[in-house]
């Protein structure tokens, strides 16, 4: 593609996005309660930090727990667990104590303090890995596509929602990428540091979440790929550990390939052996690996579109056609046509760019329990780059009108982020309105139809509670509160007041009352009415007219005065 000095090569268009990126969520955030994983993590990981050991939370990799917890440490958050009460938990605490523990720490010191701290380096790595986007664009891409790429990135609501979240998605996306770049880097420009800058960043990312170990056979695909793309830049010079490549003769660049793909494994195992302390059982790391999901229910059923399953193997294809904005999704589209052209874009870069995304959507769709679009986000910053190439095309191959609709699809994103603020998280396209509800269509997109598609992370985390709390300051309710909520750390410790509500609470003619309804909750509660009565007026969820949304994840419902329709 067109390398010249181009709109986006300016510093600062990506400083100010930046910036823009790292503004929406700070101050976002500070208005959000802790979700679902939150507490988990920041128990678990001033934890490890405090007493060296990590018998709490073990399903994940401590790094992103360790980063969490590392201002809470410095600043001298009080840990409530005496050594000997720490003792008596013995090597394995039951399941629900990491929330308990987690919970402690937070409101037993400042909430809001320990919370900001906690997610501020959360925060960096969204910002981090904006940067890397911003690198690796330019060299695969120019500028402009560059450009453009990080503009789809700081406006997409779920970077921003989950960006600063004490969670593994936002993590793993960082290190993720930041792994592939040092490897297409090291590939390119072969040498023992960028070697060792490999395997240390291999190490980074399985050190987030176990998942990541789908990464080893997209990395090695890459590297054996890579002896054919790669041409021998001293022929007759023989293939080495550091550099593999050097070799004319497939076979040696084969052989070499494999070496160093174990010689990288091998600095990732040293950084994860130090992220754990350098433990007694060196096999800590696998023992972790045997217990992932050992915190979900097997017997929890998915839902999508009004219906109930084990597993929908197009959940995540259905959660990326509703919950990204319209215009990343038609210029990802374009950006691929646009590359996938013969010619536009050498063999070795087209494989970075698509094969990542590939892998891990297909992982996540055959194997991946159907908890939320989150898991999406490794796979984000790479369809957000083919999406900036997108951009680049209609900009810079074709008439005026390709620019004016590139103009207005910068619009509609930067609108997207922008108007949901800030609850980026429950952020839905149009498209989720558009069959059953156009007329609930808005600037923040079709949000408001969300709950009749997903639910769980998509809709409502937990995140919403201190803004109940402060809508229901301002709207002191006549009548005992009847609240459906979802997460992990009680309504009560917000000072909220209610009867509890559940989804069977809702199956049958409900109670005269002021209802709060988790997002999460009504979904699931629409789409057991729906087994039941369909979509007809049985189904008296799907009809209500909430008096009210709050912080986009609580429908407030004023039973009987809200009509049914």
């Amino acid at each position: 593609m067109l390398r010249r000095r181009e709109w986006g090569s300016h510093p600062l268009i990506p400083g100010v996005l930046l910036v823009i990126f790292f503004l929406q969520m700070i101050t976002a955030s500070s208005l959000k309660s802790p979700v679902f994983d939150e507490p988990a993590h920041i128990g678990a990981g001033l934890s490890y930090l405090k007493t060296g050991e990590f018998k709490v939370n073990p399903q994940h990799p401590p790094l992103l727990k360790e980063l969490g917890a590392l201002p809470l440490l410095l600043l001298g958050t009080r840990f409530p667990v005496s050594p000997s009460e720490w003792k008596a938990l013995g090597d394995r605490p039951h399941a629900f104590y990491q929330w308990q523990l987690g919970r402690d720490i937070i409101f037993g010191n400042d909430p809001d303090r320990v919370m900001f701290w906690s997610r501020l380096p959360f925060i960096l790595l969204a910002v981090l890995l904006g940067a890397v986007i911003v690198a690796w664009g330019r060299r695969l891409l120019g500028a402009t596509a560059a450009a453009g790429a990080l503009l789809l990135y700081v406006f997409d609501p779920t970077i921003v929602a989950h960006g600063p979240l004490v969670a593994t998605d936002s993590g793993f996306a960082t290190f993720a990428v930041l792994f592939l770049f040092s490897l297409w880097h090291y590939l390119n420009h072969r040498s023992l540091k960028r070697l060792l800058l490999c395997g240390g960043a291999l190490g980074l990312v399985l050190a987030t979440k176990f998942t990541a170990v789908i990464l080893l056979p997209v990395a090695l695909a890459l590297m054996l790929g890579a002896t054919r793309w790669i041409p021998a830049i001293v022929p007759r010079r023989a293939s080495s550990l550091v550099d593999p490549l050097a070799s004319e003769d497939l076979g040696q660049r084969v052989v070499w390939c494999l070496y160093s793909f174990l010689a990288i494994g091998f600095l990732a195992a040293l950084v994860i052996e130090a992220l754990y302390f350098f433990p007694r059982n060196p096999f800590v790391y696998l023992d972790g690996m045997r217990r992932i999901n050992a915190d979900h229910d097997p017997t929890y059923w998915a839902f999508m579109a009004g219906r109930f399953a084990p597993h929908f193997y197009t959940y995540y294809l259905v959660a990326y056609l509703l919950k990204e904005p319209v215009p990343a999704i038609v210029l990802t589209a374009v950006g691929a046509w646009a590359l996938l052209r013969p010619g536009a874009l050498p063999r070795m870069d087209r494989a970075f760019l698509f094969l990542p995304p590939a892998f891990l959507f297909l992982a996540y769709s055959l194997y991946s329990d159907n908890l939320g679009f989150r898991y999406m986000i490794p796979a984000l910053p790479f369809l957000h780059l083919v999406g900036g190439a997108g951009l680049a095309f209609l900009l810079k191959e074709g008439g005026a009108w390709r620019r004016v609709c590139a103009a207005l699809l910068c619009v509609w994103m930067a609108m997207a982020g922008t108007a949901i603020y800030p609850d980026h998280l429950s952020y839905f396209n149009e498209a989720a309105c558009a069959s059953t509800a156009p007329s609930q269509v808005r600037l923040d997109g079709g949000w408001y139809c969300g709950p009749t598609w997903l639910d769980d992370s998509n809709v409502d985390w937990g995140q919403g509670a201190k803004q109940l709390k402060s809508w229901l300051l301002a709207h002191p309710p006549q009548q005992p509160l009847r609240l459906g909520y979802f997460g992990s750390m009680g309504p009560d410790q917000y000072g909220i007041e209610a009867l509890a509500v559940r989804v069977d609470d809702l199956q049958r003619t409900p109670a005269p009352g002021l209802y709060a309804l988790s997002a999460h909750i009504l979904a699931r509660a629409i789409g057991t009415l729906r087994g039941q009565f369909g979509n007809g007026p049985g189904n008296w969820l799907l009809h209500a007219r909430p008096v009210a949304v709050v912080g986009h994840a609580y429908y407030i419902y004023d039973i009987p005065q809200s009509p049914v329709r």
